[in-house]
């Protein structure tokens, strides 16, 4: 049955269609559960951060969470803000359905098959195929009461995505590519990274980078510097990240940085927690307030913003500060709950939502700077 579900997968994959969105990647399943401090300590993590473990490490934690709570899904910081893009745009009030789909590494193990088979019924095409004997890569988020995320990455096989004629056949399709920000500390695709922006730059698509890690960036900053500065027109990242790009200290405001960095990206989102985002463009920061919810779980919350921007970019909407009220909304609805995921129903209703104000989206302005024109 999996080999007759891949067949007809790659079957349509291989259709000539112009995809809306292309998310280059790490394909990992996801891991995540409710834990204490105390956990925590007994595992050896500090609570709030990342750190990338081998695989014996990963079986230690794994047996510690035998008699907790936790889920299992198609993890990876892209494929959350893919799954929240491919549902809002499953519905027709503002245009066709969105064509979303993502490249990059699982392995032919039933992790694998759980992975492709989450996104496909999700609505996102994973056009990459299994690699024999692979290890699929896995993400372990674990939540404290208090909202803060620990995680545990396992590379697997994700750590290799190489640049073959099929992936580049399908860039050349692609109205939007997405690039994220993990890939780049892993040596293996820094040289996918930059032949696929270069294919995807002489054929006209936008190229958006996701920051996803301020360690990342610290580790890769010339490569980086190199891919945003020569082919990004969109950049995702939260204030730290923002701020690590433009050696800017901890005291310097996320307005700042969004404002320097719009200088070499046409144009920059920074996320700043409940604090609300700005969104930088030629030299200028607009400032989008937060939307109101209950902390839950905030896990994913950036993945669900950027969300957002791409969806109001792909229906056509020109203001950005009505952009930013409609990707905060989208994160509040996932910061609001248990999980990583925009749910369909939720989707269902942010998308009737942005149906109604797209029209006023596409006249209202704050000030001229706000407009993506440009792009």
């Amino acid at each position: 049955m999996e080999e007759e579900e891949e067949k007809a997968e790659m079957m349509a994959s291989a259709a000539p269609e112009r995809w809306d969105v292309l998310g280059l990647g790490q394909a990992m399943v996801d891991f995540s559960g409710v834990v204490d401090d105390e956990f925590l300590k007994r595992v050896g993590m500090e609570k709030g951060t990342r750190k990338v473990v081998n695989h014996e490490e990963r079986g230690h934690v794994l047996r510690a969470m035998d008699g907790c709570s936790y889920k299992a899904a198609a993890g990876g910081s892209l494929s959350n803000t893919l799954v929240a893009l491919a549902r809002l745009g499953s519905r027709s009030f503002s245009g066709p359905d969105l064509r979303v789909a993502m490249a990059g590494s699982v392995g032919s193990d039933p992790l694998g098959g759980f992975y492709r088979s989450k996104l496909r019924r999700a609505n996102v095409h994973f056009l990459s195929k299994p690699v024999r004997d692979g290890t699929t890569g896995t993400v372990i988020v674990l939540t404290t009461p208090d909202a803060q995320r620990t995680m545990l990455a396992y590379q697997g096989t994700s750590s290799t995505i190489d640049y073959d004629p099929y992936l580049a056949s399908i860039i050349s399709k692609t109205n939007v590519l997405v690039i994220e920000g993990y890939l780049f500390e892993l040596p293996h695709t820094i040289e996918t990274i930059k032949k696929a922006c270069q294919d995807a730059h002489r054929n006209g698509a936008l190229i958006a980078v996701t920051a996803s890690d301020i360690s990342c960036i610290k580790r890769c900053y010339d490569h980086f510097r190199e891919i945003i500065g020569n082919y990004a027109d969109i950049l995702f990242a939260n204030t730290n990240e923002a701020r690590a790009f433009c050696d800017l200290t901890s005291t310097e405001s996320p307005m700042s940085a969004a404002r320097y960095l719009s200088h070499f990206i046409p144009l920059v989102s920074v996320t700043d927690g409940p604090q609300g985002s700005y969104i930088g463009v030629k030299g200028e920061a607009i400032y989008i307030p937060p939307s109101p919810c209950i902390p839950v779980d905030t896990c994913g919350a950036g993945d669900a913003y950027a969300s957002g921007m791409l969806y109001g970019i792909l229906r056509g909407a020109s203001d950005l500060k009505g952009m930013g009220m409609l990707a905060s909304r989208v994160a509040a609805v996932v910061v609001g709950q248990q999980g990583t995921r925009l749910r369909v129903q939720d989707a269902y209703g942010l998308a009737e939502s942005f149906a109604f104000h797209l029209d006023s989206l596409n006249v209202c302005s704050d000030m001229e700077s706000d407009h993506i024109s440009s792009l």
